[in-house]
């Protein structure tokens, strides 16, 4: 089954958009930044193809708090297993420089998403 997963900095709605993807709300969406921490899984259907959904915590490419990096590593773990991945960002404030610093991260960035760049 194919996997894709949702990143981005924190609290720019990707588990709001991961609820309405798979049609129930399995993750917490809350104002308050940093309240998705671990990866969460389902699955999904889009289009009429089926396929494993991850949502993430938001990444940090830049913390030295010790919270923030083990985020930012579930959300690569989540990153390498993907086949896609569906990068949010906040239209409010626009393409931020942590939203760049997010892209351009091994794997992230890679135009064909985790796997080693494979394309699918």
């Amino acid at each position: 089954m194919q996997v894709v997963a949702i990143v981005g900095r924190p609290n720019v709605g990707k588990s709001t958009l991961f609820n309405k993807l798979v049609g129930q709300r399995l993750s917490i969406v809350d104002d308050k930044p940093g309240v998705t921490r671990d990866r969460i899984y389902s699955r999904c259907e889009w289009l009429g193809k089926e396929f494993m959904l991850i949502d993430t915590g938001g990444i940090e490419p830049k913390t030295d708090d010790v919270i923030l990096a083990q985020m930012r590593e579930q959300a690569m773990l989540a990153v390498e297993r993907a086949d896609a991945i569906i990068f949010v960002t906040d239209i409010t404030t626009g393409v931020t420089a942590n939203d760049s610093d997010v892209a351009s991260m091994k794997s992230v960035g890679s135009p064909h998403g985790g796997k080693g760049g494979k394309s699918r």
